[in-house]
């Protein structure tokens, strides 16, 4: 079973990231991919994420496809046009992607790179309905192109956002457009994550949870202060700052999150700082470790 068939029907699925390098040589990711290898339904490749210079996701996509690990390829509105996204959604197809996170992408100024103009020529929600559109054999003039594509296309949401209205008027356009799964920036606030759980329930889509362990005080308030969507409270700010091995802490935090929300979303998405070397140990705290069957390489 897939990870769109296991999204459709139901099952809990646990996802994890990995971003491609600054260099042509994808070594070093791949060896932490392969960590991953039979612990996770899928791995998402992110697009220059933070507006940070990196090679393009498509690359190492393959590579892991090869591996036999399900990817989940970000497209980002900031770098291309409808004509340059269009190209690489073809492309990517061709190459056995099938799972895309349809997002805008943070500005440029963010990044390294503050000097590169932006495009976002479309925005998420004009994307998603352009990935629909290549579903049903058009592209987005309408024209016919040579055979459809079978993407299933997440979004973003922010569950911590406020007021959360803004927000769910937003997510009520991505599902409009096509979404078929939500993947949600960093849960550090179970409260609001159930808030917003209920707030959306009729829209009836599968919502994977994003979970980000600690690896320290200083970098909770970096990302407090630093990485939109994220919201850690002094609580967990506290707990980091006079634990006597703060990694550990940070792992104890994401179990104790995941456990919490588990009954009220369908799946996980793992975002560690630095490499996967805990993922294991996160999902043994958690209770989510799986048995799997050896996978074989498509």
């Amino acid at each position: 079973m897939n990870f769109t068939q296991k999204l459709r029907s139901g099952k809990f699925v646990i996802t994890a990231e990995i971003s491609p390098p600054k260099s042509p040589d994808m070594s070093g990711v791949l060896q932490d991919a392969e960590l991953l290898k039979d612990l996770v339904d899928a791995v998402n490749v992110t697009d220059n994420q933070r507006a940070m210079m990196r090679m393009a996701p498509v690359a190492l996509c393959r590579k892991l496809w090869e591996m036999g690990i399900e990817p989940v390829m970000h497209v980002t509105c900031r770098d291309r046009n409808r004509l340059a996204l269009q190209s690489d959604l073809l492309a990517a197809h061709a190459m056995g992607i099938s799972n895309i996170l349809a997002m805008s992408g943070d500005y440029p100024t963010m990044g390294d790179q503050p000097g590169a103009k932006p495009v976002y020529d479309l925005d998420s929600v004009h994307l998603l309905q352009l990935i629909g559109k290549m579903n049903k054999g058009i592209d987005f003039q309408d024209s016919t192109i040579d055979g459809p594509t079978s993407f299933i296309a997440g979004a973003v949401a922010n569950p911590g956002s406020r007021p959360l209205d803004v927000q769910l008027i937003k997510l009520n356009k991505k599902v409009e457009a096509g979404a078929g799964f939500i993947q949600t920036q960093a849960v550090f606030d179970v409260g609001a994550f159930v808030e917003f759980m209920d707030a959306i329930k009729h829209l009836k889509i599968p919502v994977i949870a994003g979970i980000i362990p600690l690896r320290s005080a200083r970098s909770a308030r970096f990302m407090n202060d630093k990485i939109p969507g994220v919201m850690i409270s002094e609580e967990i700010i506290k707990r980091m700052e006079f634990a006597s091995e703060p990694t550990a802490e940070g792992l104890r935090i994401a179990a104790e999150t995941i456990q919490q929300i588990r009954p009220v979303c369908q799946g996980v998405h793992i975002m560690p700082i630095g490499g996967h070397e805990n993922t294991r140990h996160l999902l043994e705290l958690c209770g989510q470790v799986r048995k799997w069957k050896k996978r074989r390489s498509p």
